[in-house]
């Protein structure tokens, strides 16, 4: 994380924080993932070695920083109560009912579709910040971006359905039946509504009026879900691309709304998640959620693979389904405290 000051801002620009952090943000995590997919293209016995340095620095990590937003502090407990103690109850209750229901096919399934859509609504999310950080470069109305964003991800998922792999991360995988004529119809609308889209930043570009964090932000959102589930042709190392992007993007995004929320300095009603937060204390604030991500997936691992290998995986799907549930409520950028904390405008 740089050390560039918040007020570092450029408003034909649009960024977050500022170009260096920015570029980062945007490009730097999307080469990584990109990377960690074409290594495991090019050497698929590596895959599992890459995994498990995804899992235990950019996975588990990313679900305790959801953590730093409902209980490192008092007022966030107070407002999060079901969240944190009568929503996993409600999640757990519905995988055991799946798995021993119908069958542990049912985790992976849900699990492919669900992070799908989960992704890309983060991604969706990220999109709209920088948007209304470009202020009235981008027209209110403007429709085509939104079309664009969401047919290439569904033209992904779609080919992935129609591609029908069997299985999905070592597990048995049942897709929705998918015709090849729906999936080669819904990617020629995608395509060329992304051609439509990019004449029009072209013509924002000559005109002087181009929303630069915004537009690199678009790209880097086609490529990744180009190359994970429409290039790669395994949907693991597919998976894997999106996955490092989406883990990295959201630790980092979460960093910043809280270096955000205690910008003032350290605040006495949260005086340790506002402490951790401050720019100086940057490696302080990941080496603690690295801790508490470490113990608390050591512990599900020792306590859970000591009776079987199917509620282990039940316990993993309900803390990322239970982490999609929370998110879907937590980070609406419509709400006006979230709108403040990051700077941007209805």
């Amino acid at each position: 994380m740089t050390a560039t000051t918040i007020h570092d801002q450029s408003p034909a620009a649009g960024w977050l924080r500022g170009l260096p952090f920015d570029l980062q943000f945007i490009v730097g995590i999307a080469a990584i993932a990109l990377l960690s997919g074409a290594v495991v293209v090019m050497e698929p016995r590596l895959f599992v070695p890459i995994l498990l340095i995804d899992l235990w620095l950019l996975g588990y990590h990313h679900v305790i920083s959801t953590y730093t937003r409902l209980c490192f502090d008092r007022e966030s407990f107070r407002a999060h109560r079901f969240l944190l103690l009568g929503l996993p109850l409600i999640v757990i209750a519905a995988v055991a009912g799946a798995v021993f229901g119908i069958g542990l096919w049912t985790l992976a399934t849900v699990y492919l579709y669900w992070q799908w859509f989960h992704y890309t609504r983060q991604s969706w999310g990220v999109s709209q910040v920088y948007r209304r950080k470009a202020g009235d470069l981008i027209p209110p109305d403007e429709r085509i971006g939104q079309v664009a964003f969401y047919l290439l991800p569904l033209w992904g998922i779609l080919y992935r359905s129609h591609q029908d792999p069997g299985t999905f991360l070592g597990m048995e995988l049942r897709v929705i039946p998918v015709p090849e004529l729906a999936v080669h119809i819904v990617g020629v609308a995608a395509l060329a509504a992304l051609g439509w889209w990019l004449a029009t930043r072209v013509a924002m570009w000559r005109r002087g009026r181009l929303p630069v964090a915004h537009t690199i932000y678009m790209l880097s959102h086609f490529v990744i879900f180009a190359f994970a589930y429409l290039i790669i042709e395994s949907i693991d190392a597919g998976w894997l691309v999106v996955n490092v992007w989406h883990n990295a993007q959201y630790i980092v995004f979460v960093w910043l709304f809280n270096n955000n929320r205690f910008k003032e300095g350290v605040d006495p009603k949260a005086k340790f998640l506002s402490t951790i937060s401050q720019t100086r204390n940057a490696w302080l604030y990941i080496g603690v959620c690295l801790a508490i991500s470490t113990a608390a997936y050591l512990a599900i691992d020792t306590v859970f693979s000591a009776l079987a290998l199917v509620p282990l995986v039940a316990i993993y799907m309900t803390i990322n389904f239970h982490h999609y549930i929370v998110d879907s409520l937590i980070w609406k950028v419509r709400r006006k405290p979230i709108q403040k904390v990051l700077g941007i405008t209805s």
